[in-house]
């Protein structure tokens, strides 16, 4: 029985710790086996403000994620994460590539990496079926793949379907807790672009191809041409992990 490869690329600081952990805990019951990888192989922490705090009790992880991030952060492969600017460093040997989110702008770490560009515009057109290698992202992480460009200087997922965090949502965010914590709600600053609005331009046709939901119930959206899932915020996390196990599963059974 093939036991199914995961790598999890992260910035040093910033991701989200729901987004990260919960697909993480999925992954492992699932029996896969996982990895991380940081720039320079220094251990990532996640968005401290959605950990502990005031900010944590309003608006981040729950009790239950911190348990599961506090267990994920112990753990050998978070503790000594690959580095992606080895020489040796490949996402050839792995079925699937996770990228997890997080509006903290330490993010940009990876969203902006030339180098993490590279392996996945390599990698992400290998997914498509059948194949036995898979990419997931939510909320941020979809930038880091509208962001990387393929040979026809198009985003690797110009034709994919897709969601990601959702303007309105960013937005509320944003503006809610502007008085307070400023702009720690826009990844790029105030008066940059909505993620949604950064995903969409990349997109041939962002009318078809861009699946929104404003509702608070799971949501997660498969590609057809590519094994390729997304979601759009932390409260889609199960969904995804389960969807993301089960399209796994399926392409290497």
């Amino acid at each position: 029985m093939t036991i199914p490869k995961v790598l999890i690329p992260m910035a040093d600081y910033g991701h989200d710790p729901t987004e990260t952990a919960v697909p993480y805990t999925a992954f492992k019951k699932a029996g896969f086996e996982v990895q991380f990888a940081t720039e320079t192989g220094r251990a990532p922490e996640c968005d401290k403000k959605m950990l502990q705090g005031v900010t944590q009790k309003l608006l981040g992880a729950t009790k239950s994620v911190v348990d599961v991030y506090n267990q994920m952060s112990k753990t050998p492969e978070f503790q000594k994460p690959l580095s992606w600017t080895s020489s040796d460093f490949s996402l050839d040997a792995y079925n699937l590539v996770f990228l997890p989110g997080g509006h903290e702008k330490g993010v940009r770490q990876l969203i902006d990496s030339p180098v993490i560009q590279k392996h996945l515009s390599s990698y992400f057109p290998a997914t498509i079926k059948p194949s036995s290698k898979t990419v997931a992202a939510v909320c941020h992480g979809v930038m880091v793949l509208s962001e990387t460009k393929g040979p026809d200087g198009k985003s690797v997922i110009h034709e994919c379907v897709t969601t990601a965090l959702p303007a309105r949502f960013e937005q509320v965010a944003f503006w809610g807790t502007r008085a307070f914590l400023g702009d720690y709600y826009k990844t790029y600053g105030a008066g940059s672009d909505d993620v949604e609005k950064s995903v969409r331009k990349q997109l041939d046709d962002s009318k078809t191809q861009y699946k929104n939901s404003l509702s608070m119930s799971p949501f997660v959206v498969l590609d057809e041409k590519y094994n390729y899932v997304s979601a759009r915020f932390p409260p889609d996390a199960q969904l995804l992990a389960e969807k993301i196990i089960e399209l796994v599963k399926s392409t290497i059974s």
